[in-house]
């Protein structure tokens, strides 16, 4: 007699997020739950915006005002488009400030500015590459904590960038690179920096919503270890993806130099602070498997507006630190009621 043949061995699905319950009860659709929270984030924006026309009209509306806020939420905003990948895997980089510090230090440098404006902007790069490198190598293949590895990477990145300045401000003094900061250099009014950052973002968002790595970095912080049985090789793509952050900072180091026109060790103060908190706010899940890009841009506008508004009705800075830390906690909470809610 002949054996019944054997069903066919399926493969597993590549996992891109956490396992949905098999209950037949209605779920909002997760591309419905993003579209409502961005436009949440819109709204918290606008009135943010009223605020400020409101409490100082002459002066937060003024277009140089507006064009600062964006300056400045163009730094912090790339690098928060690292951590955004790095969070979504699951892990954390609380060292982004301290390498922005030394990566900003070491392209400032008298040797290094020798070598012009080239010297400068491959310095920073290769300085967060490197920083990148011995994150991911700690923590892909060292098994180290990414919140231990990180952590050392900040007290070592700091206490490098304050050896080489000596604490002092290190000036740059090649003008092709401060003269992206005048507005001469605006583009239809629109400064370098931003145009930078909306690049960043806009590949950022591809590599996240449209790529094979996108759907492996979703994947491993939704389940490593059903990632690995896939066939992910996690190891590999955790290292890939502190490289990422640390690519980044490096960015951000430059576009720091061109508008301060300086480099200081006290450089990316607290960015671990702001960037994490931005990428929260915009949806990306603490615990790793969720991630937006939109969302966390948002955020990073939310949170520099914020700290314009303060700035320019005389608030003091730890009045803001406590606000921020405020909003971190009900973004905290917020995420926690919804994975509840949605389990249920």
């Amino acid at each position: 007699m002949t054996q019944p043949a054997s069903p066919a061995r399926q493969e597993a699905p590549i996992p891109t997020a956490k396992s949905a319950p098999a209950g037949g009860g209605w779920r909002r659709p997760r591309g419905l739950r993003a579209d409502v929270r961005n436009l949440s984030l819109l709204g918290v924006l606008a009135v943010l915006i009223a605020v400020g026309g409101i409490t100082k009209p002459d002066e937060f509306l003024a277009t140089s005002n507006l064009q600062l806020i964006l300056t400045q939420a163009s730094i912090i905003g790339v690098v928060t488009v690292g951590m955004t990948f790095v969070i979504t895997s699951g892990g954390i980089d609380l060292s982004v400030g301290a390498i922005v510090a030394l990566a900003s230090v070491w392209a400032t440098t008298v040797a290094t500015q020798e070598y012009g404006f080239a010297g400068i902007l491959f310095t920073a790069v290769i300085v967060g590459l490197g920083c990148g490198l011995v994150n991911g190598l700690l923590i892909a293949y060292g098994g180290m904590v990414p919140f231990i590895a990180t952590l050392a990477m900040l007290a070592s990145a700091r206490g490098l960038a304050l050896q080489i300045t000596d604490g002092k401000t290190q000036m740059v003094t090649v003008n092709s690179v401060l003269d992206l900061g005048i507005k001469d250099a605006y583009i239809l009014g629109i400064p370098p920096l931003v145009l930078v950052f909306a690049a960043v973002t806009v590949v950022g968002w591809l590599l996240l919503n449209r790529t094979t790595f996108g759907r492996r970095t979703v994947a491993v912080g939704g389940n490593a270890e059903a990632a690995r049985l896939a066939g992910i090789d996690v190891r590999r793509q955790r290292l890939y993806l502190y490289l990422l952050s640390g690519l980044c900072c490096g960015i951000a180091a430059f576009m720091l130099i061109v508008l301060a026109g300086s480099g200081q060790n006290t450089n990316g103060n607290l960015y671990e602070l702001d960037a994490i908190a931005a990428a929260i706010i915009g949806g990306t899940l603490l615990s790793g498997g969720r991630g937006t890009i939109v969302g966390s841009v948002l955020g990073v506008l939310v949170f520099t507006t914020i700290t314009n508004i303060f700035a320019l009705n005389n608030l003091e800075s730890a009045v803001q630190q406590i606000a921020k830390g405020a909003i971190i906690v009900a973004a905290v909470l917020v995420q926690h009621r919804t994975l509840r809610g949605a389990e249920h």
